[in-house]
């Protein structure tokens, strides 16, 4: 019954309520407004209180995670991914919904007419299903804020282990920075693509910049240099600096028959005599 009597008095106040919420809302948000245009504020809103009608008026329970329900939560999904990515806040976003509390709850007292355990009734009500969907945008904040951190992180690591093609059939893969189970598989994958797409017979895995290694960074180079040999590429370590040899030899990880180099400058002769190639001074 309180459901339906919040419906009506959207129904009837709707206008009203619109007016008071928007204002509200552009007082709140009046230092992003580069952000979001007056129209585009009011179309949500207007939006959200005829989604919040309609579920009321249609029987609805307070549980908004039920299929009555679908409609508001759509619009809440895609407004709260929208201010996600344009770079508002979880609490602005959030505010778009508990900033009609106050304009909805005036309106209730108005229609109570003295009734205070009817007032009370409705207000709870009001409250109940307002805090359930003011979560609920930040749910979703929160979770297309993961997705962009994952996708920059993941471009991040494309663009942080480029494959260069020193010469014909010779290339390079410099590593800086830890080298993690992640960013093995983005330096597999992009060193096998470009073996293929230059048809590559030799690869260079640089690591001079990458400050220690382990156990683990030692396994994660020997599976490189593994696929690499399946895809018919010989592979060259360089970067192994005399506390990077001592580490390696401390650990006891056989680095088998995978050539080694303290520098790029000695890995690159290594590969041209492979060629038959070599460097002269100009």
């Amino acid at each position: 019954m309180s459901n339906s009597t919040v419906a009506k008095i959207i129904d009837q106040y709707e206008s009203e309520i619109l007016k008071e919420w928007t204002r509200s809302q552009q007082e709140s948000l009046a230092g992003r407004r580069d952000l979001v245009s007056d129209t585009e504020l009011a179309n949500d809103s207007r939006n959200l209180l005829s989604g919040l009608r309609d579920a009321l008026g249609s029987g609805a329970t307070s549980d908004i995670a039920r299929s009555e329900w679908a409609k508001t939560r759509d619009l809440l999904n895609d407004l709260s991914r929208r201010r996600a990515i344009q770079g508002f806040s979880p609490t602005e976003t959030a505010t778009f919904v508990f900033s009609l509390k106050q304009p909805l709850f005036s309106r209730i007292r108005q229609m109570s007419d003295g009734d205070s355990k009817a007032q009370a009734d409705l207000i709870w009500t009001a409250t109940a299903i307002l805090d359930q969907l003011g979560l609920y945008t930040t749910e979703v904040y929160q979770k297309t804020r993961e997705e962009l951190i994952n996708r920059q992180q993941l471009e991040l690591l494309e663009l942080s282990t480029p494959v260069v093609e020193l010469w014909r059939g010779v290339l390079a893969i410099p590593l800086i920075g830890t080298l993690d189970s992640n960013r093995t598989q983005v330096v597999m994958q992009n060193l096998l693509e470009a073996i293929v797409a230059k048809g590559a017979g030799i690869a260079i895995i640089d690591i001079t910049g990458v400050p220690t290694v382990d156990t683990l960074v030692a396994q994660h180079l020997l599976k490189t240099v593994a696929a690499a040999r399946l895809m018919g590429a010989e592979c060259i370590i360089s970067g192994i600096r005399p506390q990077i040899a001592q580490t390696i030899i401390h650990l006891g990880v056989d680095l088998g028959n995978v050539i080694t180099k303290a520098t790029l400058v000695d890995a690159c002769q290594i590969a041209l005599r492979r060629l038959g190639l070599s460097m002269a001074k100009a």
